[in-house]
């Protein structure tokens, strides 16, 4: 493994606190917009490390700022790209302008660590320029199983794509120091595929802020005069499979004839108009709303306010074995999620969610009902999925491997092995 340099010389030499540098890289979000990073960045923070994040911005937002001691440098983003030639414009500009931002960042102040978070797999460069030039680490922090994500959102695809993002996700894998995993199925696929040593790869679950995102008092107004409400959060493309949201309510109201329940949509993406324009020709009006997307004390008064939380990912190869942040966030707001049955959203919620035949509308539609007419089993469902917050799946929990995984790198002395280190000792 290579060894960080030692940031600290030019600091320590003038008198100034030495605390080691990271630099975080993320292309598809802002931050802080982007609630798992932004938590990543404040546990380091707060565990005496000093954070740069190089990310696009977000409306309003500007080229440098610091918030809450984390210094973010931004460059306006590309348009979003479609098609295999809008994905590689995009993903170019967007290696462009970070490797551009990056360079600054280090000509002002070296860093100990770049951690890149994907997708796209694009900047093991980074890891690969700046180890060679200074001796930084390089942290990979897999979000996403991008050979996956490409046959889920584009079928059968050419397997000539599938075969370059297994390349790229392969060169992310051989340059890291250490791979930082969502979930165990993900981790799996690091040791498997990527041929990592188990002690290399830690899962660190993107647990939500269970002090933040609780349920407060509700708000029938956003009930739009409906007696019930379920609710969606999160993105809306081709692989979110909103639009099983959309068809089950029109089972449920067109068909079932319930017309007291209304769906609330917050969230957008590269399906949101076709979405839009679906509910309209369902003649869902009346009881479909989409709201884009909106702020966090909105999405906290409708999920405090709902009766039902919708994960309507359908199977496929990436959400099989993927975890569903909105999974979470409904169980920290004790509401009971009505979920197809997939691998990695029953080892989230266990009991918490009701799991309908995936991808069958009318199984989706047939949970949602059934959740809406049993308030009993709605309460205990929403009982357990918050316990299951608070004592396992909460940020709070996952921190402590996070920030082991640094402390490991750049402080072993005083902090030994990361997290994982003992299974490979005991043959795991």
């Amino acid at each position: 493994m290579r060894r960080a340099h030692e940031s600290s010389t030019d600091d320590a030499s003038a008198g100034q606190e030495v605390r080691p540098r990271v630099l975080i890289v993320v292309q598809n979000l802002p931050v802080p917009f982007d609630r798992r990073v932004w938590l990543e960045c404040q546990a380091l923070t707060e565990a005496g490390y000093e954070v740069h994040v190089v990310c696009p911005k977000g409306p309003g937002d500007p080229t440098h700022e610091t918030v809450d001691g984390v210094m973010l440098h931004k460059y306006r983003p590309s348009p979003a790209g479609s098609g295999m030639f809008g994905y590689l414009v995009e993903y170019s500009y967007s290696f462009v302008m970070t490797l551009w931002l990056t360079a600054r960042a280090f000509r002002r102040r070296r860093f100990d660590v770049i951690q890149t978070c994907n997708p796209p797999d694009i900047f093991w460069v980074l890891g690969l320029i700046f180890g060679a030039l200074t001796g930084c680490l390089f942290v990979y922090d897999q979000h996403d199983l991008c050979p996956e994500l490409y046959e889920s959102r584009f079928g059968d695809g050419s397997r000539f794509a599938v075969m370059g993002l297994k390349a790229l996700e392969h060169l992310n894998y051989r340059t890291a120091d250490h791979v930082i995993a969502t979930n165990e199925s993900y981790r799996r696929v690091a040791i498997a595929r990527g041929r990592k040593r188990p002690a290399d790869v830690t899962v660190v679950r993107t647990g939500p802020d269970a002090e933040t995102l609780r349920r407060q008092s509700p708000d029938p107004l956003r009930k739009r005069g409906h007696t019930y409400l379920a609710a969606y959060i999160g993105v809306m493309g081709p692989q979110d499979g909103v639009d099983y949201v959309v068809r089950a309510a029109h089972e449920i109201v067109h068909n079932l004839g319930r017309t007291d329940i209304g769906f609330t949509l917050m969230g957008s993406g590269d399906c949101y108009d076709e979405l839009v324009a679906l509910s309209e020709e369902l003649d869902l009006g009346d009881y479909v709303e989409f709201t884009g997307r909106v702020p966090d004390d909105v999405v906290k008064r409708v999920l405090s306010t709902a009766d039902v939380g919708l994960s309507p990912d359908p199977k496929n190869p990436l959400n099989d074995v993927s975890t569903m942040n909105k999974t979470l966030e409904y169980m920290a707001f004790e509401l009971p999620v009505a979920a197809f049955d997939l691998l990695e959203t029953r080892v989230s919620a266990g009991e918490a969610a009701m799991y309908a035949v995936p991808n069958l509308v009318e199984s989706f539609a047939k949970v949602i009902v059934e959740l809406i007419d049993d308030e009993p089993r709605r309460k205990e469902m929403g009982a357990i999925g918050r316990n299951r917050i608070e004592t396992e799946l909460a940020w709070v929990h996952q921190r402590p491997n996070y920030v082991g995984v640094y402390d490991s790198l750049l402080r072993p002395e005083t902090f030994g092995s990361a997290p994982g280190a003992e299974e490979e000792k005991n043959g795991a």
